[in-house]
């Protein structure tokens, strides 16, 4: 990739440390804000007769009010103001004081990227390093509740967009130093915070260097949203199937961690990703572990069934209906015939039409506010699928076959996901429209060699129904069967194989124990 991010000289000007003269830091400053009315640059003269010269940079609406009593730069200023020139010094080595929230920065490319952030930086004439100090930082929307992954039970809280935030929730669930938290930049000129969230111990250390080769991997102008860097790190971008599972929920993710999966926050996004991931992990949803197995394990086979509609119902319609309706009791056989009476279009345009006008109003309804969304989703179509039944165009049945479709795609939990099977869909009426039941099996055949090919960071994305057995791993304790709990003593594949137990039981009478009490 041709590097011309930044030129050269100013490469080298944010690598050298910072300098004791107070004069030289101003002249860098200037140069390097130049036209940026928003950033700050303030300087004042601290001790006594006022000869010790400071600067504090900070963007205008990320940084505190300086002067306040309660602020750490008011607590840090009012501390100095009446020092003596040497005492100012002495302070300051002291490392602010002991005031909380206070970090030294050696080079000028770390107090660039710390004012950047949203801090407040100082620097003080005759010191040659420079004190970050932490303030509220960019305005933002604070904790609110999940809107795409609903549950009946669990947590209410959702991901906001400020990355700090969203860490510290996840520590608010796993409350111990083995959770590991480490910060990267990427971007060339966004300098967008990233943070790997892990379990030491239970995450291979391999999946973790192989994530960071991957972000490293590549140079860009900015990542604006952690989607940015599911395309740019996935292993087969071609594919329509997503190779991270994308979540909002504080708890999904905490879960997720505890299974020995790596958590990537990205700033300025709400959607945490986890990985690695599997298309059994997609179907899962917080509800799936905070109820009843047997509940939870209808609802899966639900979602599995809602995938079959969803990708080949449109497609077995075709397959049917023009090329072997014997197989249809006659009386339905009859009544779709005539239903379909007066309809000047094949069935495959029928089926295309409908589609295509089903897609129309969920996109409307996405982009428009929300009660008018909804209002264009229902009563476009009732509207749209009424009119065109009387008008001849299209048979009732289409109507019913397409509303199944619709109604399976809203039901598989993941987004992307259902984005996926809604798009091979069409390929899927192709072959049957073409082909008939052969095309049927063909779409499904491809399908799985697809799946069957692909991998999330060297996990198979068929697991646990392919490669069921590795490592001991049993295919029907979380599958799409859901165990009692009792009996989901062991953590997924993503763990360390040593670290695989999550659950013992550890009073004296084993009678009651699901497996007797046996390690």
């Amino acid at each position: 990739m041709e590097k011309e991010m930044e030129e050269p000289g100013q490469t080298r000007e944010m690598e050298e440390p910072v300098p004791g003269q107070i004069e030289r830091v101003e002249e860098f400053l200037q140069r390097r804000c130049a036209d940026c009315d928003d950033i700050i640059v303030r300087d004042m003269e601290l001790g006594q007769g006022r000869r010790v010269k400071c600067l504090v940079v900070y963007v205008e609406a990320a940084a505190a009010n300086m002067m306040l009593e309660d602020s750490v730069i008011g607590k840090l200023l009012n501390h100095l103001w009446e020092m003596d020139g040497k005492e100012i010094h002495r302070a300051v080595t002291d490392n602010g004081l002991g005031i909380s929230d206070v970090k030294e920065l050696e080079t000028l490319g770390e107090c660039m990227a710390a004012m950047l952030a949203g801090n407040v930086v100082f620097f003080l004439d005759g010191y040659d390093r420079a004190l970050k100090i932490s303030s509220k930082g960019y305005p933002g929307m604070g904790v609110t509740k999940a809107d795409s992954e609903k549950v009946l039970r669990g947590s209410r809280e959702a991901f906001c967009e400020a990355v700090k935030v969203n860490t510290a929730l996840v520590r608010k669930r796993i409350r111990t130093t083995k959770l590991k938290c480490e910060e990267l930049f990427l971007g060339e000129r966004s300098n967008t915070l990233v943070s790997l969230v892990y379990m030491e111990g239970l995450a291979y250390p391999s999946l973790l260097e192989e994530i960071k080769s991957r972000l490293s991997a590549f140079e860009i102008d900015g990542i604006l949203d952690s989607g940015v860097i599911e395309q740019l790190t996935a292993d087969n971008w071609y594919s329509p199937f997503p190779q991270f599972q994308t979540t909002e929920r504080p708890d999904r993710a905490a879960a997720a961690v505890l299974e020995g999966r790596i958590l990537l926050l990205c700033d300025n996004t709400p959607a945490a990703l986890l990985l690695p991931t599997t298309m059994n992990s997609l179907l899962q949803t917080g509800d799936d572990y905070y109820g009843h197995f047997e509940i939870a394990s209808l609802l899966r086979c639900i979602r599995y069934l809602a995938i079959a509609l969803a990708f080949s119902l449109p497609g077995l319609y075709l397959a049917v209906t023009n090329f072997h309706p014997q197989i249809l009791p006659t009386n339905l056989l009859l009544s779709m015939a005539d239903a379909r009476g007066g309809v000047p279009f094949p069935g495959i345009v029928e089926v295309l039409l409908m589609e295509i006008s089903f897609e129309l109003m969920r996109e409307a309804g996405l982009r428009m506010p929300g009660p008018i969304g909804n209002m264009i989703g229902i009563v476009g179509g009732l509207i749209i699928g009424q009119a065109a039944v009387t008008a001849n165009l299209i048979s009732p049945m289409i109507v019913i076959i397409d509303a199944l479709t619709a109604l399976g795609s809203f039901s598989i939990p993941n987004e992307e996901l259902s984005e996926a099977f809604r798009l091979l869909k069409y390929g899927m009426i192709f072959l049957c429209g073409f082909f008939g039941i052969y095309g049927f099996v063909a779409g499904w055949l491809l399908l799985l060699i697809h799946l069957s090919g692909l991998r999330s960071f060297g996990i198979p994305y068929l697991m646990p129904f392919a490669a069921g057995g590795r490592d001991g791993i049993s295919r029907w304790t979380d599958g799409i069967f859901r165990a009692p709990m009792r009996r989901m003593n062991r953590r997924p594949v993503y763990a360390v194989r040593e670290n695989r137990r999550r659950m013992r039981w550890v009073e004296a009478d084993t009678q009651d124990k699901p497996d007797g009490g046996a390690e």
